[in-house]
C-alpha cells in the first residue's frame, strides 16, 4: 500500500528515464573498460614485440658479425699471420653476441624461440672449439663449412620462429578484440530487452489507468451514474480517478433534484391549468349560447394558451427525463434512411398543406443508436423547418456516411438565425429573433434542446452551418459516428 502511494506519474516517469538510460550507461561503461582493457593489452603486445624485434634483429647481426670474424680465423689459420688484435676483435664480438643472446632471453620469449637461441649459442661455441683447436693443432678436424651452414640455419630458423610469434600474438589479440565486441553486443542486446520490458510494463500501467480515466469521461459524458468510477496505477491518476467520483455523485445529486424540481414544477402548473381551462371551456359554452362573438374569441385564445402552457409542461417533463437513465439497452441498428422517409411520410401532410416540395440527396446509412431518439430528432428539425419555412419554399434534406459518421443536414428557405444567436439555439427556452416574430410558429423552446440531448447521447453533434451559395434560411447538421457506445 505504501508503495502504491508512492508510486506517482512523476515518479513513474522518472523510473522509465533512468530504466532507459541505465543499460545505456552500463553498455557504455562496460565499452569503455572492454576498449581499456583491449588497448591496453595492444600497447603490451606491441611493446614486447617492438623490443624483441629489434632484440632479433641485434642477435641476427651479431650472427652475421661472429660468421664474418670466425671465416676470418679460419682464412688465417697460421697463427704467424695474426695478429694478436684480431684475436681480441673476435673475443669482442663473441662477447657482444653472448650479450645480445642473453638480452634476447631477458624479454621472457616463447619456449621455442628461447631453445632455438640456445641452440644458436651452441652452434657458435661449436665453431669457436673448433678455430681454437684448428689454432692449436694446426688443422680443422671438422668441417667448418658444414658449422656455418648450421649457424646461418638456426638463425633462419630464429627469424622464422619470431616471425609466426609475432603473427600468433597479433592474432591472439584480434581474437580478444573480437570476443569483446561479441561480448558487448550480447550484453547490450540483454541489457536492452531488460531495459524494453520494463519501459513495456510501465506503458501497460499507464495506459490501463488512462483507458479508465477515458471510460469514466465518456461515462459521465453520456449520463451513465450509476457505475462507481475507480482508476488504478499511479496515485495521481488514482487521485483524478477520486475526484471523477466526486464529479459523479455530485451529477447524480444534481440529477435527482433536477428531476425534483421538475416534477414539482409540472405537478403544480397542470392542476391550475385544468381549472383554468375548465373555466374557459364554460366561457366558450357560454358565450356560444349568447352569440357573443368577442367573448367567444377571449375564450378560445385563453384556451390556445392554456393547451400551449400544457405542451410546455409536458415537454419540460420530457426534457428532463432525457438523462435520468441513458437506454443503453436499447442500443441496435438503425436503418437512418428508411426511418427518414418513415417521417417524411408522416408530414407530407404539412408539406402539402404549406405547398412545401421537398428535394432529397440521401445515401444508404446504417447506424448504432436507440431508434426512439433517433426518430425524435428528425421529427424535431423537419417540425421546424416546416414550421419557418414560407409558402411556396422549398426544403432540402442530405444524408450520407462521411467516413466514420453520419451526416444529417435539414436545410429551409425560412428566416434563418442570426449567428450570434446560433450558440444559443440549443439552450432550453431559448427563443430566437426569428422565431419571436413569426406569426403562428410558437414553441416552448426545448425542441432543439432535446435534440442536443439526443445527438450528445449517441456521442455526437449538431451545429447551425451557413446556408448553401445563393440561398437563405436555417441549415442544420447533425453527426452521428456510425458505431460506438452510447
Amino acid at each position: 500500500m505504501k508503495f502504491k502511494n508512492i508510486l506517482s506519474l512523476k515518479s513513474l516517469i522518472v523510473l522509465g528515464f533512468v530504466i532507459a538510460v541505465i543499460p545505456l550507461f552500463l553498455a557504455v561503461m562496460y565499452a569503455a573498460f572492454g576498449m581499456r582493457e583491449t588497448s591496453a593489452l595492444g600497447r603490451t603486445i606491441n611493446f614486447q614485440v617492438f623490443e624483441q624485434t629489434k632484440a632479433i634483429r641485434f642477435v641476427l647481426q651479431k650472427t652475421a658479425d661472429i660468421e664474418r670474424k670466425a671465416r676470418l680465423f679460419v682464412l688465417l689459420s697460421d697463427p704467424a699471420l695474426r695478429q694478436p688484435y684480431e684475436q681480441q676483435s673476435y673475443e669482442n664480438t663473441r662477447a657482444s653476441f653472448k650479450q645480445a643472446l642473453s638480452e634476447l632471453l631477458k624479454l621472457h620469449v616463447d619456449n621455442k624461440i628461447a631453445l632455438l637461441v640456445n641452440e644458436l649459442s651452441e652452434k657458435e661455441d661449436l665453431i669457436y672449439q673448433q678455430i681454437n683447436n684448428s689454432a692449436s693443432e694446426n688443422a680443422l678436424k671438422l668441417p667448418v663449412d658444414e658449422a656455418f651452414q648450421g649457424l646461418r640455419e638456426s638463425s633462419y630458423s630464429l627469424s622464422r620462429e619470431f616471425e609466426r610469434h609475432v603473427d600468433h600474438e597479433f592474432n591472439e589479440l584480434r581474437l580478444q578484440s573480437e570476443a569483446l565486441e561479441q561480448g558487448l553486443l550480447v550484453k547490450g542486446s540483454v541489457l536492452l530487452v531488460i531495459s524494453f520490458i520494463f519501459i513495456v510494463l510501465l506503458l501497460i500501467i499507464l495506459s490501463r489507468s488512462m483507458r479508465q480515466l477515458d471510460a469514466s469521461i465518456r461515462r459521465l459524458g453520456s449520463g451513465e451514474l450509476d457505475e462507481p468510477i475507480v482508476v488504478s496505477g499511479p496515485s495521481d491518476l488514482r487521485y483524478l480517478g477520486n475526484r471523477l467520483e466526486w464529479l459523479r455523485t455530485h451529477l447524480m445529486e444534481l440529477e435527482v433534484s433536477k428531476q425534483q424540481f421538475m416534477h414539482n414544477v409540472a405537478r403544480e402548473i397542470n392542476l391550475p391549468l385544468e381549472n383554468i381551462r375548465e373555466g374557459a371551456e364554460l366561457l366558450v359554452n357560454e358565450a356560444d349560447e349568447k352569440s357573443n362573438d368577442a367573448r367567444q374569441d377571449i375564450a378560445r385564445l385563453l384556451c390556445n394558451h392554456i393547451d400551449k402552457l400544457k405542451t410546455v409542461s409536458d415537454e419540460l417533463v420530457r426534457y428532463s427525463q432525457i438523462s435520468s437513465k441513458p437506454e443503453t439497452n436499447r442500443k441496435a441498428t438503425v436503418n437512418i434512411n428508411s426511418l427518414l422517409e418513415s417521417v417524411i411520410e408522416d408530414f407530407q401532410p404539412l408539406l402539402t398543406a404549406k405547398s412545401i416540395s421537398l428535394k432529397k440527396l440521401v445515401r444508404p446509412v446504417d447506424i448504432s443508436g436507440i431508434q426512439e431518439q433517433l426518430r425524435s430528432i428528425i421529427e424535431q428539425l423537419l417540425s421546424n423547418a416546416v414550421k419557418y419555412s414560407p409558402v411556396g419554399g422549398e426544403l432540402r434534406i442530405m444524408l450520407r456516411a462521411s467516413g466514420t459518421q453520419m451526416e444529417l443536414e435539414v436545410e429551409d428557405e425560412g428566416p434563418g438565425i442570426e449567428p450570434d444567436e446560433r450558440l444559443h439555439v440549443f439552450e432550453p427556452f431559448f427563443r430566437g429573433t426569428a422565431a419571436q416574430s413569426e406569426e403562428g410558429a410558437e414553441s416552448s423552446g426545448l425542441g432543439l434542446a432535446i435534440v442536443k440531448e439526443y445527438v450528445t447521447n449517441h456521442q455526437g453533434k449538431v451545429d447551425i452551418i451557413d446556408p448553401r451559395q445563393d440561398q437563405q434560411g436555417t441549415r442544420i447538421r447533425v453527426q452521428i459516428p456510425l458505431t460506438g457506445e452510447l
